[in-house]
């Protein structure tokens, strides 16, 4: 289980890709979208793309020449429901 979540957290810790992300989340759109509102380049946008979608945070869909993308919006819903329940994590006092 936390294997899966430092996966995500590890594709969440670059802030190009939570950039990615925002847009991403307002609709499905094309690399060329992307690369118009960031300030990077396309193979550094192809990086990134691949890190946010081997990690399921974002899925491709090729139509024709085209790629359109999208946020996996379940796996967001995963995060912060797995941030919730560690928020609620009772204290368990230790002896030292």
């Amino acid at each position: 289980m936390y294997q899966k979540y430092s996966v995500l957290f590890r594709a969440l810790s670059d802030p190009n890709r939570i950039k990615i992300l925002e847009l991403l989340i307002q609709g499905e759109t094309c690399g060329c979208t992307l690369i118009d509102n960031l300030s990077i380049s396309q193979p550094t946008l192809s990086y990134h793309l691949k890190q946010l979608s081997d990690a399921g945070l974002v899925k491709s869909v090729k139509e024709g020449t085209w790629n359109h993308h999208y946020v996996q919006k379940e796996v967001l819903a995963e995060i912060i429901q797995f941030l919730s329940t560690m928020k609620d994590i009772e204290v368990i006092k230790c002896n030292l």
